[in-house]
């Protein structure tokens, strides 16, 4: 284990100052972003805001109800192929979910989401969901 010296700061140690601006009212704010991404170059617009990849909250009605919104729901892992099958089946192709496929690092958990992503053109990101993003193994699967 490597042990880090440096000082580190907390929210406690920061202070945010807000910029001035020419805002007449929080109604005026528009929380829409564009993104490249680096290496796949495509381009994707919307609110940088994910609905988290837990049970209760990543579902695909939920990913319906935050469309409208520009959000991004990550699908938890626990959808079996066939619920994926009939909600791709079933989504508006107009205007598709921006959702992010959830898989873990075992080798069952990333052939089914190679078969979700092969499934459907529209889908474009994945999430993957393991507790601790600091370790080696996750980085090796990476």
């Amino acid at each position: 284990m490597r042990i880090e010296a440096e000082i580190k700061l907390g929210f406690k140690d920061v202070m945010f100052r807000p910029k001035r601006s020419t805002l007449k009212s929080r109604s005026q704010v528009d929380l829409n972003r564009e993104y490249r991404f680096r290496n796949s170059q495509k381009l994707w617009s919307g609110v940088p805001v994910v609905a988290a990849n837990m049970d209760t909250v990543g579902t695909f009605s939920m990913a319906e109800s935050l469309k409208s919104h520009g959000l991004i729901t990550a699908i938890h892992k626990h959808y079996p192929l066939e619920q994926w099958r009939e909600f791709l089946k079933n989504a508006d192709a107009a205007f598709f979910p921006p959702i992010m496929v959830s898989f873990g690092t075992g080798d069952e958990d990333y052939q089914k989401m190679k078969t979700i992503m092969g499934n459907d053109s529209r889908l474009g990101f994945i999430f993957i969901d393991v507790g601790k993003r600091y370790s080696q193994h996750f980085f090796q699967f990476v």
